[in-house]
């Protein structure tokens, strides 16, 4: 009977743990652009977790991994604007919503949930795709972000350095765990 049991829980806990996916390799970038001067930067350290079956997700990632052309353009951003050092990290929890694990091809998505930058959660709806090739899955977005949402002050010095609102791109290939 113990055996039995032993064997059931095991069973089971790699049924959980084959329907999770984490990441093989990401990418997150934000562009700023202004009369002034275009600011992008990419961060390719993102950790996260997704469940297909259920479309829970999850990611996080440090802001100070964010990679600028300038290394002045990075220390602003990070000692100025996000903060890092008190705000070191952005989250979402969340799903998506939309597909079907079985589809092969890309498929329209939403994902639904809590963007948590700056200190500042808020309820986020963002539009991707999402395509399942090879065992893998690939998700991506573009969505825009308005600074003043997440507090995050501009002096009215630099108001045509840095723009109102951003936009994101994200890239996300996740591989069964």
């Amino acid at each position: 009977m113990k055996i039995t049991l032993i064997f059931l829980i095991l069973f089971l806990t790699n049924q959980v743990w084959s329907q999770k996916y984490s990441v093989e390799k990401s990418s997150i970038m934000f562009f700023s652009k202004t009369p002034v001067e275009d600011i992008d930067a990419t961060n390719t350290n993102v950790s996260s977790l997704f469940n297909p079956t259920t479309g829970d997700i999850v990611f996080s990632m440090m802001m100070k991994e964010f990679e600028f052309k300038k290394s002045l353009m990075k220390e602003h951003f990070n000692e100025k604007y996000i903060e890092s050092e008190k705000f070191p990290k952005s989250t979402f929890q969340g799903k998506i919503t939309n597909y079907s694990i079985d589809n092969r091809g890309e498929q329209q998505v939403k994902a639904v949930g809590k963007l948590t930058i700056h200190g500042v959660t808020r309820d986020i709806e963002a539009p991707g795709v999402i395509e399942f090739v090879n065992g893998r899955a690939i998700a991506k977005s573009k969505f825009v972000v308005a600074l003043k949402d997440y507090d995050i002050k501009i002096p009215q010095i630099l108001w045509k350095n840095i723009a109102e609102s951003i936009e994101v791109n994200l890239e996300i290939t996740y591989k069964p765990l």
